[in-house]
């Protein structure tokens, strides 16, 4: 409504170029229109402490289905309630439908199905994580080697890629930010420095810090990968070990859509593997060849050792190393 009565649509007063925060501030009494006073707290809190701090920033008409389910994911991971969770997408969803009344988008984004399921996930995760990861190290070779089968262009690194995550236990933003120098051939383990990261530009890698910041034991089958791929790059110190099919960085989204991971993994008999899991396999990997407790918290970067104690193999005692655990961790079991 201006100075003269006249009302102006959202199209008019720039909308377009508003962040979702203030345009839910702004239409927060339209969006909400007909709900039970009972339900506005929850909504509003799950509004002001998730949704604006998560993707409050972005602009609505980019506010896609993509970056609802990564808030999601974020919500999930932080390990927020089932109804906390419920509430913020609810919300999240009512404002975003009065910007398809507004005309500003052309579908709502937040109507994502599966996000319960995801949950439970989330939830086994945290209490069984080794029932996620793969049975044997032969199975993890036939993965690789369908991806690679199976993928649009052919590229043979994507199973390089896949295996090396796995051994290593690491995330493959990770993996596509290592570079020669962060391998230690003396004591053959991995400092992970960086990871790489989708910015507006395109991708780009960023350092860590704090404990994500670590060192990782390089096992037998992880050395091989990296020897081969040092002596390619004949030991250049900048050069990135491992990279997408033009020699550049890449994303968990560019493997996955490059290597038809989501068909291939159904195929195998492996329905619940998401990218993920690999992370799952090598610490699961790790604590069956007698990594202590301490030392496995610190690969897997966790704060807690409550959160790595649950990658240990039944019966073994948390405080109590293997025998030969020193020969083990440094110089790796086989394979």
């Amino acid at each position: 409504m201006n100075s003269n009565g006249v009302f102006r649509s959202p199209l008019e007063t720039g909308a377009h170029t508003t962040s979702l925060t203030d345009y839910g501030e702004r239409r927060w009494s339209a969006a909400m229109d007909g709900l039970e006073p009972l339900t506005m707290s929850p909504y509003r809190a799950g509004w002001r402490l998730r949704v604006v701090p998560s993707i409050g920033h972005i602009l609505v008409p980019k506010v896609t289905r993509r970056v609802v389910n990564r808030a999601l994911h974020c919500w999930i991971a932080d390990e927020c309630g089932l109804s906390t969770v419920k509430n913020s997408l609810a919300v999240l969803i009512r404002v975003l439908e009065q910007a398809v009344r507004d005309g500003v988008l052309d579908a709502n984004p937040a109507r994502v199905a599966g996000w319960q399921q995801e949950y439970q996930r989330a939830q086994t995760e945290r209490t069984t994580p080794r029932s996620l990861a793969l049975p044997d190290p032969e199975a993890l070779d036939q993965l690789a080697t369908t991806l690679v089968q199976r993928s649009s262009d052919g590229h043979e690194g994507w199973g390089e890629i896949v295996r090396f995550a796995a051994w290593t236990g690491t995330r493959f933003s990770e993996v596509s930010g290592l570079q020669a120098q962060d391998i230690d051939l003396s004591t053959w383990t991995w400092q992970v420095r960086r990871f790489t990261t989708s910015e507006p530009d395109g991708l780009a890698d960023r350092a860590y810090r704090g404990r994500n910041q670590r060192v990782v034991p390089l096992r037998p089958a992880a050395r091989e990968l990296v020897a081969g791929r040092l002596a390619a790059a004949r030991h250049t110190p900048l050069v990135r070990l491992f990279s997408g099919p033009l020699g550049s960085r890449f994303t968990t989204a560019a493997l996955r859509s490059a290597t038809h991971w989501d068909d291939v993994v159904v195929g195998l008999g492996h329905e619940y593997l998401r990218r993920h899991d690999l992370r799952h396999t090598g610490l699961t990997w790790l604590a069956d060849a007698g990594l202590s407790l301490p030392e496995l918290c610190s690969v897997a970067g966790h704060p807690s050792l409550d959160t790595a104690r649950r990658y240990l193999p039944p019966g073994r005692q948390p405080g109590r190393a293997q025998s030969d655990l020193g020969a083990t961790v440094r110089f790796g079991p086989r394979p």
